[in-house]
């Protein structure tokens, strides 16, 4: 399915379904409520799936986009642009912490070299979804991070590997990233859709100290400023001008599990990033989304809150990978099997409001 396609397949919620998800609550074998926000995850995916009971969001795939940033020359993190490659072929051999919580979770794990700058190893590309549009975006700073020819390819991708993974037997998807210098785009980009300052979304990533975190806050300042024509041109223009090849890719991948009618479960900034693009892009998407985890990130709560989306876990991660997004899937699955599986007052002969 190309990207176009997913955007107009992107549906709102199945009013009808939730309501019969909220009704049939209220007669399950509880207090109305008692399972807090257990209950309304199964109302949210009664409506993402237009069923009750919702079908069981498993098995689960998590897709790590990987891509580099050639904004990381300006100094904004600690960590050379050669990890990228080097953790590339750590999720492909199964030691990263996403492949360990994937397992954890029953989910498989596919990685999509979307724009990683170094060759991969042979043995390592064997192992990949050989994706690549450009090795590496260029430097934000300077000039556009991407053209909208490049932009356009990476949210193709992302369309094309939701649409794969469903069509192989996922029944729920997962955000998730690896590319050095992804959490200033990232940033860059909330700032930009969310008409905040740097200094309120920028974050020290993956460890910076006070004085590097200052330079950061200015490199996304000034490349707010560079490419004020393409952010106010629109959502395209402005994730070419300041995105990653990953995060317009993750963009993709959201609205095709969107229009594919599966929950999509989004990781931590820089997956939150993507789904404001793809809201933009294909508005709804959004509502067909769960936030798994609230990342430490300023720029993750700033968009999230744009999004009005709660998050289902704070747990102070800020790893990324999908490794938040992993640690929800049992809360969701839960969710899904407790209006599936649970008596109501009537079924289990216990007295209550069941009127069946």
């Amino acid at each position: 399915m190309s990207f176009a396609e997913a955007a107009a397949a992107v549906r709102p919620l199945d009013g009808a379904a939730m309501a019969a998800a909220r009704a049939r609550h209220d007669r399950l074998t509880k207090p109305p409520g008692s399972l807090g926000r257990l209950e309304a995850v199964g109302v949210h995916l009664a409506g993402i799936a237009g069923a009750c009971p919702p079908p069981v969001p498993a098995p689960a795939a998590v897709a790590v986009f990987a891509g580099d940033h050639g904004v990381v020359a300006e100094g904004v993190t600690a960590w050379p642009s050669e990890v990228t490659v080097q953790m590339v072929a750590n999720f492909a051999a199964g030691g990263a912490a996403v492949n360990v919580l994937a397992r954890a979770a029953g989910a498989r794990v596919v990685v999509v070299d979307v724009g990683v700058a170094a060759p991969l190893p042979a043995p390592v590309l064997a192992q990949v979804w050989a994706r690549r549009i450009r090795p590496g975006t260029a430097n934000l700073a300077k000039g556009p991070a991407m053209t909208p020819a490049e932009c356009e390819a990476a949210l193709e991708v992302g369309a094309s590997v939701a649409a794969e993974l469903v069509a192989g037997g996922a029944r729920a998807l997962v955000t998730g990233e690896m590319g050095i210098g992804n959490t200033t785009a990232a940033a860059a980009l909330i700032a930009a859709w969310t008409g905040r300052p740097a200094a309120q979304v920028v974050g020290p990533g993956a460890g910076l100290d006070d004085a590097r975190l200052a330079h950061k806050i200015g490199v996304v300042a000034a490349a707010l400023e560079l490419h004020g024509d393409a952010i106010a041109a629109g959502p395209r223009a402005a994730l070419a001008a300041l995105g990653g090849l990953e995060i317009a890719a993750l963009a993709g991948f959201c609205v095709g599990g969107a229009a594919a009618g599966v929950p999509v479960v989004v990781d931590g900034v820089i997956a939150d990033a993507a789904l404001l693009a793809a809201e933009q892009l294909a508005p709804g998407t959004a509502a067909r989304c769960l936030a798994g985890h609230r990342s430490p990130e300023p720029g993750a709560s700033a968009a999230l809150a744009a999004l009005g989306m709660d998050p289902l876990l704070d747990l102070g991660l800020r790893l990324g990978e999908g490794s938040g997004a992993c640690l929800a899937l049992p809360v969701i699955v839960a969710a899904a099997r407790i209006l599936g599986e649970m008596a109501t007052f009537g079924e289990a002969g216990v007295s209550g409001a069941d009127p069946d």
